[in-house]
């Protein structure tokens, strides 16, 4: 939300015709015994934002809010154990 926030035109707050920022995939309700199908099945359309989100204009790409989207946070890393 805070891109769409930042950039309220490209987001087609104004006008929806507009828009060019993509919208985020939606979550996908599943059971436990599913997790991973489920998280096979949505990849493809994250990496399909993620793909579009960095060929948007330089002031949008690369502004801080973008950036921030796809840093590496310590749990990408370090998975919290279930």
């Amino acid at each position: 939300m805070q891109i769409l926030d930042k950039f309220p035109i490209e987001g087609g707050q104004k006008d929806p015709k507009k828009r060019i920022i993509p919208f985020l995939p939606g979550k996908i309700l599943f059971r436990r015994s599913h997790v991973r199908d489920v998280a096979m099945k949505r990849l493809r359309f994250i990496d399909d934002y993620c793909r579009a989100l960095v060929r948007l204009p330089p002031q949008i790409s690369q502004s801080e809010e973008v950036l921030r989207f796809f840093e590496t946070k310590a749990e990408d890393v370090h998975p919290p154990v279930e």
